[in-house]
């Protein structure tokens, strides 16, 4: 198929010159999209919360995401993504995997900074020491950085229940939790307890999840939020 002719009238992909994709690259993902749109069907999402879910089935080929484990939204979830990008906060990985897969042109173009500190130094020690892991003691290390950021969590139940309760406590107050780690201990449990949290979040049901999944989210909402920019400055 050649797809250097292919249009596009989808904002929440953007175009290829904004996104500095060749043509064929673009219009192979958007072809990925069409196939997505053409066996999932009706879906009951909302336009901005369907792109996201989108790209979250585009980056793991999992059609769950939209079904039985399908991604769950705080009302306030996108408006507070919007305002962390506007305030040009930190954004806060549990893992280096996660924040790997963002997107460093976005992260560039919107002056974020991407942190994840679970590889620091220190806190190997405190780990064996305190019988905490590492990405529990990240998120205490990370608490000024979350504060009024955003934080992606897409590998460690343990990070999730951290942040939780950093949160209960007022030690940190982030603008959106995407709160997405996959497993088998704590994974599920720690998701339910984020979805009744009184904070904007992004979680999904049951055991799935990953780097992949949560950078993809990531990813769709500075997407979303730049192309949306672009518009309005036209």
């Amino acid at each position: 198929m050649e797809f250097s002719n292919i249009t596009n009238n989808d904002y929440s992909i953007g175009n290829p010159q904004s996104r500095d994709m060749s043509t064929r690259a673009f219009g192979i993902e958007k072809q990925s999209f069409d196939i997505i749109e053409s066996e999932i069907g009706s879906h009951g999402y909302i336009d901005n919360e369907w792109a996201v879910v989108r790209r979250v089935i585009h980056a793991t080929a999992d059609f769950d995401f939209a079904k039985k484990d399908r991604i769950i939204f705080h009302e306030k979830a996108i408006e507070s993504a919007f305002l962390a990008f506007s305030k040009k906060s930190f954004v806060v990985t549990d893992v280096e995997m996660v924040l790997h897969g963002i997107n460093k042109k976005s992260l560039l173009d919107l002056n974020l900074t991407g942190v994840c500190l679970i590889n620091d130094p220190q806190l190997k020690e405190i780990s064996k020491k305190s019988n905490k892991t590492r990405s529990e003691l990240a998120m205490q290390k990370a608490a000024d950085k979350i504060n009024s950021g955003i934080v992606i969590i897409g590998n460690a139940p343990t990070a999730l229940y951290e942040l939780i309760s950093m949160i209960k406590e007022k030690k940190t107050s982030p603008l959106l939790v995407i709160g997405i780690p996959v497993g088998f201990v704590s994974a599920v449990e720690s998701k339910i307890d984020l979805s009744k949290m009184d904070v904007p979040y992004i979680t999904n049901i049951g055991r799935k999840g990953g780097s992949s999944a949560a950078s993809s989210i990531i990813n769709s909402l500075m997407l979303l939020y730049s192309t949306r920019r672009s518009k309005t400055q036209t």
